[in-house]
């Protein structure tokens, strides 16, 4: 063998392994939109944003509406799972116990708008979630008053936040939850929770992570740049591939 060709074969290897190896490093998600109540019309848009996030930011985005993919083997290919304004009662007994064992095996959990909307028989996902949902007013301009500037989710954004967007009241609300941004009942009609009114939030829980955000109603809202950069540093939270607080310099 020529010493040219052992050079050839040294580099090729080395190639290979360097490549491999970012390739075990790629993370996957999967987007969950399975809807048993309202359907939104924003979830294919909501679809097509995440897996352009996943081509901009190296990692692999699966997408399903169906809830027998939920299972333990399954999951565990996931990073995160994103319930994509996903409505009703979507899991039985079995996909409820694989998705709790995800959780305390170490998954991600990021809500998006109306999976507060769901599973209102499961407390657990309850907890999970944050809040459940309560009801909503009509679609208006309202102020968004970003309470932690310092995280992957919010940082990008302006301290008072003003878009149109479903704006939802929520009830059972956890104690514990890290909220990032307060949705300002002054500047439209229809709140009901006060002035606490957490509309996007986060924290580790039983094992894993969760992050949920109200926002991302409107079909336009997947092309708002400050909405898309929101949503991919609670998923990069939830995937647990970033922190979400920043450090201070």
């Amino acid at each position: 063998m020529s010493k040219s060709f052992k050079l050839f074969i040294l580099a090729f290897a080395l190639v290979f392994s360097f490549s491999s190896s970012v390739s075990a490093k790629k993370k996957r998600i999967l987007v969950f939109s399975k809807t048993a109540g309202f359907h939104h019309s924003s979830i294919d848009e909501g679809i097509a944003a995440i897996q352009k996030l996943g081509l901009e930011n190296n990692f692999d985005v699966d997408t399903t509406k169906n809830s027998e993919l939920i299972t333990p083997a399954n999951l565990k290919k996931y990073a995160a799972v994103v319930f994509l304004n996903t409505t009703g009662d979507i899991f039985n007994d079995a996909q409820q116990k694989a998705f709790e064992d995800y959780i305390h095996a170490g998954g991600g959990y990021a809500g998006i708008h109306a999976a507060s909307d769901t599973e209102y028989d499961w407390p657990w996902y309850g907890k999970l979630t944050g809040a459940y949902f309560v009801s909503h007013p009509a679609q208006q301009v309202a102020e968004l008053r970003v309470l932690n500037n310092r995280t992957i989710a919010t940082s990008h954004l302006p301290e008072i936040w003003k878009r149109k967007d479903e704006w939802y009241n929520y009830k059972d609300i956890q104690n514990g939850i890290r909220v990032l941004i307060n949705l300002d009942e002054k500047s439209y009609k229809g709140g009901i929770n006060g002035s606490t009114h957490p509309i996007a939030w986060y924290r580790d829980f039983e094992g894993g992570r969760s992050f949920y955000t109200g926002l991302g109603h409107v079909e336009e809202s997947y092309t708002d740049p400050l909405f898309l950069k929101h949503i991919l540093g609670g998923i990069q939270y939830a995937m647990g591939v970033k922190k979400m607080e920043k450090k201070l310099k």
